[in-house]
């Protein structure tokens, strides 16, 4: 369908800032979704996303939490993985290469059990070629030790983000948990210590049970909701931190189409990342990339900038989301 008038000649500008990070573009994988980039390479270029956040990475292998791990619900999943991965090591010398090929912004996903197992990844990765920033996990809740326990308390968080902050030059992503109280409060600590962006929000503790077995449907017993479920408390927590803190901020949680992206960006989050929906629909953050830009030219804007943080919250009517019956986003 044709578009509206006020349509720039010039593609528009959708490169954003995360304090020292630049990147090309607003829309990244989340970490676990994506694996390391390989996975995905038969459905779209990992060198057109703003960034590719790998699996989750930490100092050895890590084989998981025992099956069954994964849940559908009606509206997401309740995923128990455990963090595996191949470790620290081993992605260095086989999966980093093969995403330094593709030329795909690389996000390093790191966790730990310690404190110090947090700054001995950022010491092994700091410095390696292809790698452009670290996102700390302190919220996985998944795992037994480490992950969120680390995300739940201002003091442990600042913790690991300065322990990590110490190790390394790269920028660093701190990502929160919203199974806290104040979320608001996790991310000064972690701002304080030292990171340069924040990530909101890791998933939402839950679990399932079948009624004919009278057994919980994960052999972790609780996992963590993602999916389109997620999205408003993810929308109401990245506003929360964006209240709280003057850092950049990368929206997650239930973001499946454009429409979903746009609205963590006009609350002011500067990039998001596209997690579940991957599994739906390998290709969909292509799609969602090229649906931001069909919005910005509708809007007869020229960059991406001129939309982030426009959120008008003195004014509740009228909506405007009839627009979408002549521009779609899908």
């Amino acid at each position: 369908m044709a578009e509206t008038t006020g349509t720039p000649a010039a593609a528009p500008d959708l490169s954003v800032r995360l304090g020292p990070l630049r990147l090309a573009n607003p829309v990244l994988v989340a970490s676990g979704t994506f694996g390391y980039g390989e996975e995905y390479a038969d459905f779209l270029d990992p060198g057109r996303l703003g960034a590719v956040i790998v699996k989750g990475i930490s100092l050895l292998p890590r084989p998981g939490n025992p099956p069954p791990r994964l849940v559908e619900t009606p509206a997401g999943m309740i995923n128990a993985i455990g963090l595996e991965n191949v470790g620290v090591d081993r992605f260095i010398d086989v999966k980093l290469p093969l995403l330094r090929q593709r030329r795909a912004t690389v996000i390093v996903n790191i966790f730990g059990n310690t404190v110090d197992e947090y700054a001995g990844l950022a010491s092994k990765l700091d410095g390696e070629d292809g790698v452009a920033a670290l996102e700390i996990n302190i919220s996985c809740p998944n795992v037994k030790q480490g992950g969120m326990v680390f995300g739940t308390d201002p003091a442990t968080a600042a913790a690991v983000v300065g322990a990590v902050r110490a190790r390394t030059a790269l920028p660093l992503i701190t990502k929160l948990t919203p199974n806290v109280t104040r979320i608001g409060e996790i991310a000064r600590a972690a701002v304080d210590a030292g990171t340069d962006a924040i990530s909101c929000i890791n998933t939402v503790a839950a679990m399932a049970v079948d009624i004919f077995s009278r057994r919980p449907k994960l052999a972790n017993v609780f996992g963590g909701l993602s999916g389109p479920a997620v999205k408003p408390i993810a929308l109401r927590c990245t506003y929360e931190v964006l209240q709280a803190v003057k850092c950049p901020v990368i929206g997650v949680g239930g973001i499946g189409t454009a429409t979903d992206a746009l609205e963590f960006m006009l609350l002011g989050a500067r990039a998001v990342q596209v997690g579940t929906a991957n599994f739906v629909n390998p290709g969909v953050s292509v799609e969602i990339l090229e649906g931001i830009e069909r919005f910005l030219r509708f809007q007869g804007l020229d960059r991406i900038e001129d939309f982030i943080g426009t959120l008008d919250t003195e004014c509740l009517f009228p909506f405007a989301e009839d627009a979408c019956g002549v521009l779609d986003l899908s």
